[in-house]
């Protein structure tokens, strides 16, 4: 693969179970086990998939009116399996978007549907690897 495809980020541990993860370009969060008000890993997760979503809804709507409401929950139900390990299922983004009223809102309403169906089906990297199951490796390096 050509170096115009890697995307990666970096963190390090600032404590116990807390880590601070960084970009290229510059930008800091903190991930931690849920102990405190930091996103968790499966919470970044989440987040990722429904935003992931949303810029791609946001690109395309957003020409034709800007938006009067673009919220959304991400849900998912944690499982525990002895045999299969831990993971997510049941996952779902409900986005709730409204248009201002006129001729540019009617446009970005009509837009809306097809756009939700794009980004779930073909342009959201985030969602797509999650539903085709790509695989992870994991490195130990001395």
């Amino acid at each position: 693969m050509s170096d115009d495809t890697l995307r990666q980020v970096q963190f390090e541990r600032t404590a116990n179970s807390k880590y601070e993860v960084s970009n290229v370009r510059g930008g800091t969060l903190s991930v931690g086990s849920g102990q405190d008000t930091d996103f968790t890993p499966v919470e970044l997760l989440l987040a990722a998939i429904g935003t992931c979503s949303a810029i791609d809804v946001d690109i395309v709507t957003s020409r034709r009116a800007e938006p009067t409401e673009f919220r959304a929950v991400v849900r998912g139900n944690k499982l525990r399996d002895p045999e299969e390990g831990n993971r997510l299922e049941n996952l779902a983004v409900e986005f709730t978007i409204t248009f201002p009223e006129g001729e540019a809102g009617d446009k970005a309403r009509e837009a809306l549907p097809r756009a939700v169906k794009m980004s779930h089906d073909r342009l959201c990297t985030v969602s797509r690897t999650v539903e085709l199951g790509t695989p992870v490796t994991t490195t130990l390096f001395d």
